[in-house]
């Protein structure tokens, strides 16, 4: 074969992995020039990548999509991307009036709703309802065991849940519907004080999506409960928060500075302009999970002892940074960059290495790198922005 197949021939241009300082060659094929297309900085990587460092990214259109009445769900646990293991991710879609069924899960659910509205119930150990409506930009978190339900409502929605926990799948979900169909039903009976009757018609396994009808009005949906409801709200309206204004864009973080209930997963949505980069810096607390929503970006990864590695990331991908490895975040495209940073964590932190440097005496800093006098300068009157435009001073 000496040339590629039809299918191969739209792009304009085919990469080939060649540096520009010669260091490669021409890939013959077979090969995915698609995919090759969407991830330049891992056919040629750049010379500063080194070493062996564990792949950082995988797309949620490379999961099963699981597709039910009522809308869909897809995952990212250990078992797709294996360096992942403090944080899982479910992608999932309700239809207008589509129904994640009641149900609950050993681990706490943290969500960002991406588009549409959801209307979320749950109550906690000490018998307190929360019932509300999610918006675009809004998070609700669940603590571990706390039973709760999400239905679509008029436009139907779509959300990230994420959890405190690798290895969780939601297969490990436990679900109202899956628990009466696995009971006798005159224990049921005994249980509810009931005729066996009342059950003769129960889903025979677990219904976990579902179709229904539009919830009416909030108002109108509200339980009566002697005991109120819970102290510490399960919703928090991020998007609506105001954010931090750096040179290169914008940061919201949320944890349990300001959303109290949640403690065990810390987050931010970052906001990068073209031509702007989430700064060098790290985390001394965790492992960093990744959900990118908008825009096209690259992020180098160093792992010490010589070793870092680059990869493209774009709407739909996830993204992982094992714990107190460096990293930094550029927007390649010429739209803005939007993505959530997550921890299993109940606070966020970060340490900038502009911010490091700038307060650790500049003679110790000029010795150890051999920076000129105008860097020493840049320092002196550094303000940290967490994204900056790149190649900027301010």
């Amino acid at each position: 074969m000496d040339r590629l197949p039809p299918d191969h021939a739209a792009p304009l241009h085919i990469p080939q992995p060649i540096r520009d300082d010669g260091a490669g060659a021409t890939d013959t094929g077979p090969r995915d020039v698609m995919r090759d297309l969407e991830n330049p900085d891992m056919l040629v990587p750049p010379a500063t990548d080194s070493g062996t460092v564990p792949n950082l990214k995988f797309s949620f259109s490379d999961t099963h999509m699981r597709l039910e009445h009522g809308g869909w769900a897809r995952e990212v646990t250990v078992r797709e991307l294996p360096v992942a293991t403090t944080l899982s991710g479910v992608n999932m879609r309700l239809t207008p009036g589509g129904v994640r069924e009641l149900h609950w899960h050993k681990q706490a659910e943290w969500a960002f709703m991406i588009s549409g509205r959801a209307r979320i119930t749950a109550v906690d150990q000490d018998g307190r309802n929360f019932i509300d409506d999610m918006g675009v930009g809004d998070l609700w978190y669940f603590p571990p065991g706390i039973p709760h339900s999400i239905q679509g409502l008029e436009e139907g929605c779509e959300f990230l849940l994420v959890f405190d926990d690798g290895r969780f799948s939601e297969n490990d979900t436990f679900t109202i519907s899956d628990w009466f169909a696995h009971t006798p039903k005159d224990v049921l009976a005994a249980n509810f004080g009931v005729p066996e009757s009342a059950f003769s018609h129960i889903p025979s396994k677990q219904r976990y999506l579902f179709q229904s009808k539009v919830p009416g009005a909030l108002e109108t949906q509200k339980v009566a409960d002697p005991y109120g409801t819970v102290p510490k709200s399960f919703k928090h309206r991020l998007l609506a928060q105001e954010p931090i204004r750096t040179p290169g864009g914008t940061v919201r973080i949320v944890d349990s500075s300001n959303f109290p209930i949640s403690i065990t997963i810390a987050g931010a949505l970052v906001e990068i302009e073209p031509g702007g980069m989430r700064e060098m810096h790290w985390h001394p607390n965790n492992d960093e999970w990744q959900y990118y929503l908008s825009g096209k970006g690259r992020m180098t990864v160093f792992a010490a002892d010589g070793t870092a590695r680059t990869f493209n990331y774009r709407a739909g991908d996830v993204g992982y940074v094992p714990f107190a490895c460096g990293h930094y975040i550029q927007n390649t495209g010429d739209r803005t960059l939007w993505f959530l940073e997550m921890f299993k964590s109940d606070r966020f932190a970060d340490i900038s290495l502009n911010q490091w440097m700038a307060l650790t005496p500049h003679e110790l800093v000029q010795d150890t790198l051999h920076v000129g006098p105008e860097f020493m300068e840049v320092l002196r009157k550094e303000k940290w922005p967490v994204v900056k435009y790149m190649n900027s001073s301010n």
